[in-house]
């Protein structure tokens, strides 16, 4: 005689603590559930306003300097230190988790500080710095007694240079590092002259920026328009790209070492592959004003900006629209933003003298989270993903209060994009030959590309 058992997992139906919530029997057969497109709309609609209700992206204003801050780097073996150059000479390195200045030199430079990095290496507390006065200064973090009686401590190394320095990086892992002034300079920290002189040109280059990723090739931009290329392992340049309006600042992709982007005088950020420079890979173009840095997150899938426009905007980087803007009533023109290395804030300075901290997800909270609160939140996010094209979803997502300054200057922006646009369809209307081509937006800004 056969008998049939029914057999079940206690686990299926029991909680393992008393606070757990009660587990329940679903059936996810689709024919029992006719309404699910419609609760998952529903459901994505109120998960769109929940993150705009929360999104309260201004964390910190740290205040101390001065005058304006026109220089910034970041400690990649660090994730608290953020050091700051300002336009009067002094340098600070602040905690951004205590929120104050914990090393300071008043007097670092005569003028204005250009430029500062960190030396490589995990035991490793020196960073430089250059400005107008034709020196680069190497410090070190050691040297405490300044928050003690004000005085600007020592430094560890001083190079003199011929001309007035607008730019500084360091290489990943060798000790040497490169400047910008009228002409690209390789220094050996061992040597007090430059070891490599790069030119390419006969203009000031605004800023250079070594590779972190492929470390033997570097990138700088001249008031000439010209983007350089350059190999350090044979001191030559690799290739030329001339925009049509000059570049004020280049970061590499730390994830696609070949990948590279530009904030650029003409409102955009353009992004390039150095392999195939005759096209940009993208334009991010939402600015009004010129773009005067960009950095990219460390995961290399997005971007942060900040511009003369007085806004710092995030971007998606296979997007060409920024997916958040940020700004405050008192924040001046930003010269300077980076991501932190933890990929969950942004820093911007700008010349009200103020550094501030933003949540680089405005409506992301921090703190440990359950299971059950991650897997909520996923799946807010897989619902928005899915309905953001839904005209009701997309009107919620997309909904910022902007200055008024802005807002008109976008929208006369947008007039005068379109009127050049419908003026260009004219002429080739009424053009009997039609010779005029067609270009695309991705070139649109370049002039010409050169390589040896």
């Amino acid at each position: 005689m056969k008998v049939k058992a029914l057999s079940r997992s206690t686990t299926e139906f029991t909680r393992e603590t008393k606070s757990d919530i009660q587990k329940l029997p679903r059936n996810i057969d689709p024919e029992l559930h006719p309404l699910e497109r419609a609760r998952e709309y529903k459901r994505a609609l109120n998960a769109a306003k929940v993150e705009r209700m929360f999104a309260k992206p201004f964390l910190a204003g740290l205040s101390g300097h001065i005058d304006g801050i026109y220089s910034m780097a970041k400690n990649p073996w660090d994730l608290d230190n953020i050091i700051t150059g300002s336009g009067d000479g002094e340098l600070r390195m602040w905690s951004l988790t205590a929120q104050e200045t914990i090393w300071r030199a008043p007097e670092a430079h005569r003028g204005i500080v250009k430029g500062v990095c960190n030396v490589p290496g995990n035991e490793s507390d020196r960073f430089l710095s250059v400005g107008t006065d034709k020196t680069v200064k190497v410090w070190s973090r050691s040297e405490s007694a300044v928050a003690a009686d004000g005085t600007t401590p020592e430094t560890v190394a001083t190079y003199n240079g011929k001309h007035a320095f607008s730019g500084i990086d360091h290489h990943r892992h060798r000790p040497i590092f490169a400047t910008s002034s009228s002409l690209v300079e390789v220094w050996d920290v061992e040597r007090s002259e430059p070891v490599a002189n790069l030119t390419w040109g006969a203009d000031t280059i605004n800023t250079v920026a070594m590779n972190q990723a492929e470390v033997n090739v570097l990138a700088s931009c001249g008031t000439d328009r010209s983007i350089i290329l350059y190999d350090l392992r044979t001191s030559s340049p690799l290739a030329k790209l001339v925009m049509a309006l000059s570049t004020n600042a280049i970061s590499w992709n730390p994830m696609e070492p070949f990948v590279f982007a530009t904030a650029n005088e003409d409102h955009n950020v353009y992004t390039f592959d150095m392999r195939r420079m005759d096209h940009a890979t993208n334009v991010l173009r939402d600015h009004v004003s010129a773009v005067m840095d960009v950095d990219y997150s460390p995961t290399g899938q997005e971007l942060v900006s900040g511009s003369y426009d007085r806004t710092v905007r995030l971007w998606n980087a296979s997007s060409g629209h920024s997916r958040d803007i940020y700004h405050a009533k008192r924040m001046q023109r930003v010269f300077c933003v980076k991501y932190t290395l933890d990929n969950k804030y942004v820093v911007s300075g700008s010349d009200d003298s103020n550094l501030r901290l933003w949540r680089a997800r405005a409506s992301e909270r921090v703190g440990i989270k359950s299971n059950r609160e991650r897997a909520t939140i996923e799946y807010a996010e897989k619902l928005k993903d899915r309905f953001k094209y839904v005209p009701e979803v997309r009107k919620v997502l997309r909904q910022r209060n902007v200055p008024t300054m802005i807002k008109k200057a976008s929208q006369t922006k947008q007039v005068m994009l379109q009127s050049r646009k419908r003026k260009e369809e004219n002429q080739r209307k009424h053009d009997k030959h039609d010779t005029k081509p067609r270009v695309p937006e991705r070139r649109k800004a370049i002039l010409g590309v050169t390589t040896k």
